[in-house]
């Protein structure tokens, strides 16, 4: 019998076994003398959540938080400003993945600068960009890497690449960023500019694709320096649920661990051959700002110093503007990516910021948290 893609996937969508769970989770949760705040951290999981109408299925002393977990959303203005600079060059192919196409900066947003003439190309694959440059061997192809550690071995592939077949008008802008590190960032705010949120997180539903790349030992630190459970679940429905009927239960019994949901495909150590790749290339740099959150330490990867050849930000540095640039007074992206807010707070939700007229990044992405209200908020 030949094997259909929906028979990969239909258990994890299972109407009964969703349910059976809740009701778990339900009984589970009147032994609770509080209520739990869950963080689903990835972008992911919360299209998940608001898809199948989830939050609807829970006891009321249980509920989810959304996190900061779409490389798109917490992109902050300068470094779209940054693409945008880069693709007005004459002599430039901009090249990135596809969420970026609107997200708007100060001076406009990728498409925009289509409109404008610039040259610019979505991808599903960063390898594309090889052969973009291959086709192109007069202009100055600049790959516009964005992404948690779920994408960032593609991009290492790209550089290593470059690198070996010795490629001359490949260049990287990078911007990826780890999740760790905004995961403390939330627990314990450095930013004085920021009052703290950190009581609200009770407990973390750690991403799974990250997870796939840099194991589940990324999460160890939480359960032990700060009393926060946190299990890796997958994107399906009946993964998300069951992720959640594990937290809640190690909080009836007392227990502070971390858990792996998403067994079929998460181990502790994760791909070590993705991360010797990147590790190869990429050094950790001591801040990256992040849309709302301001300055996380260590939370951004660059192009290792002896690769500044290749490196966008060092090549361009005389053009590309270093000043911060705050979002839209009305927007509250930045709460929501906090987990402070839900998109329906936000005054102009659904009015003057739409998907097709986005004023922030979180009705722009397929994993922002505002695109998924938006989409699936007849639910609500």
């Amino acid at each position: 019998m030949e094997l259909e893609l929906k028979n990969l996937y239909d258990d994890f969508r299972d109407g009964k076994t969703i349910k059976a769970f809740a009701k778990k989770i339900e009984s589970l949760a009147k032994e609770l003398d509080r209520d739990i705040n869950i963080m689903e951290v990835c972008g992911g999981h919360t299209h998940s959540i608001m898809k199948y109408g989830l939050p609807q299925l829970l006891p009321n002393n249980i509920k989810f938080i959304h996190g900061p977990g779409c490389p798109v959303c917490i992109m902050p203005k300068e470094r779209i400003d940054h693409a945008y600079i880069l693709a007005m060059q004459e002599d430039v192919i901009l090249v990135t993945l596809g969420d970026m196409i609107k997200v708007p900066g100060s001076r406009g947003s990728l498409q925009d600068a289509r409109r404008a003439g610039a040259d610019v190309r979505f991808v599903y694959s960063p390898l594309e960009t090889l052969k973009i440059a291959k086709e192109n061997p007069n202009k100055k192809i600049i790959f516009f890497a964005i992404g948690f550690e779920t994408t960032t071995p593609m991009t290492a592939v790209v550089v290593d690449r470059v690198i070996k077949e010795d490629i001359d008008n490949i260049y990287f802008h990078i911007n990826h960023v780890t999740v760790p590190e905004v995961m403390k960032e939330l627990i314990d705010s450095r930013d004085i500019h920021i009052d703290s949120y950190n009581n609200k997180i009770d407990a973390f539903l750690g991403p799974s694709h990250v997870s796939v790349i840099a194991g589940s030992k990324i999460y160890e630190e939480f359960p032990r320096d700060y009393n926060r459970p946190v299990v890796v679940a997958g994107f399906e429905p009946v993964d998300v649920i069951e992720g959640v009927y594990m937290i809640v239960k190690q909080f009836v019994e007392n227990r502070c661990e971390l858990e792996i949901q998403y067994k079929r495909v998460v181990t502790r150590d994760g791909n070590l051959n993705a991360q010797k790749l990147i590790n190869k290339y990429f050094d950790k740099v001591d801040l990256f700002r992040w849309r709302g959150l301001g300055n996380v330490p260590n939370s951004g990867l660059k192009l290792k110093d002896e690769y500044k050849n290749i490196d966008a930000e060092v090549v361009y540095k005389d053009i590309l503007p270093i000043e911060q640039i705050e979002d839209h007074k009305l927007c509250i992206c930045g709460d929501i990516l906090r987990g402070i807010a839900k998109p329906n707070e936000c005054t102009i939700f659904g009015t003057a910021c739409k998907p097709n007229s986005p004023v922030g990044s979180c009705m722009v992405s397929s994993e922002g948290a505002c695109a998924a209200y938006y989409k699936y908020g007849n639910l609500l």
